[in-house]
């Protein structure tokens, strides 16, 4: 009945003549035929406005405010309003885009100066290069001065995968400490010749301890399946001894000397690429040619006979933290 009442008060401030006889049904079709669409946009607000809200959950005033926003700001939105823009999304600055560094204007002060020696694009000799890599070093400790090549290899081809050692004539400028796992009768030899650890059982014991105090590991190959399970050990280090590098032996003791006068090993990366301290700053470029002549005779002789295209693409040179030097191919 209260409904009733409703919408004959309702009908009555449209100016319908209505009365209690009326139906309920009869009133709400009264009232839809006479309506404008102002009237109706009013009623339809004080409808809304008269329903009773929860206290939480989707009709909860928060949730009911929150929807109107988001109507709003997806209406402005379709209009093209910018101002509609997500708090979430972030905002765009306007202006001209930042300006992107080259790599070497990221370097230090010292760097940069000393790079300016360094002409862009140009190909400088070997010696050239050697001399202006002494002249380059931006650090204050003996850099090593390195040798980067470029092959032209497959290093997933087994007979392109180079991997060698050479001696260097002038030493690698490094302290190498030097271990030797062989049986005892060649334990005075080694010892004789600088080996700094000498072992079998107690070398294995430092082994299960995981004590690494060596840079070269040189074994008998007698000796080898006993460093089978160390492989994991080793391996990853670049210590598991192999005849390639010639750190399997049977003459410990000319081992030892080899790796003691400056013996390095190569072998090219995933992406093709041949890098080897050829020695210190502090060689000269005297010695440091000799070493690298050394190094080029050495990768020369490891090329392989079915490679078709150019085995070395590039080649250049820098000390451990100084830029780059093109150099000429000193490899055909």
């Amino acid at each position: 009945m209260a409904k009733k009442a409703e919408l004959i008060e309702q009908a009555q401030k449209l100016g319908l003549e209505v009365s209690e006889k009326n139906t309920i049904a009869e009133l709400e079709a009264a009232i839809a035929g006479s309506e404008t669409p102002e009237t109706a946009a009013e009623a339809t607000v004080e409808t809304k406005e008269e329903k009773p809200t929860a206290k939480a959950g989707k009709r909860s005033e928060k949730a009911l405010r929150e929807a109107e926003e988001k109507a709003e700001k997806e209406a402005r939105k379709a209009a093209g309003d910018t101002s509609a823009q997500s708090d979430d999304e972030p905002t765009r600055k306007k202006g001209p885009a930042p300006k992107v560094r080259s790599k070497l204007e990221r370097r230090g002060k010292s760097y940069r100066k000393l790079a300016e020696q360094v002409e862009a694009g140009k190909v400088y000799g070997l010696r050239e290069a050697l001399e202006l890599a002494t002249k380059t070093n931006p650090v204050k400790f003996d850099a090593s001065v390195e040798i980067h090549v470029r092959l032209g290899v497959d290093p997933r081809q087994a007979d392109q995968n180079i991997r060698s050692t050479v001696v260097l004539p002038n030493g690698s400028g490094k302290t190498v400490r030097v271990a030797v796992f062989a049986p005892e009768g060649d334990h005075a030899a080694a010892t004789k010749a600088g080996a700094d650890i000498v072992g079998d059982e107690t070398f294995i014991k430092q082994l299960d301890k995981e004590e690494l105090n060596f840079d070269v590991l040189i074994a008998t190959p007698q000796y080898m399946p006993k460093l089978g399970k160390y492989a994991r050990l080793l391996g990853p280090r670049g210590l598991m001894p192999n005849p390639k590098s010639g750190t399997v032996a049977t003459d410990v003791s000319k081992a030892v000397t080899e790796a003691k006068a400056g013996k390095v090993e190569y072998r090219v990366d995933k992406q093709a690429i041949v890098h080897l301290a050829v020695g210190k700053v502090s060689f000269g470029a005297d010695k440091l040619e000799q070493n690298a002549r050394a190094f080029f005779d050495s990768l020369q002789a490891q090329k392989p006979s079915s490679l078709k295209s150019a085995y070395v693409k590039s080649t250049s040179i820098s000390t451990t933290m100084g830029p780059g030097i093109k150099v000429e191919n000193v490899v055909s």
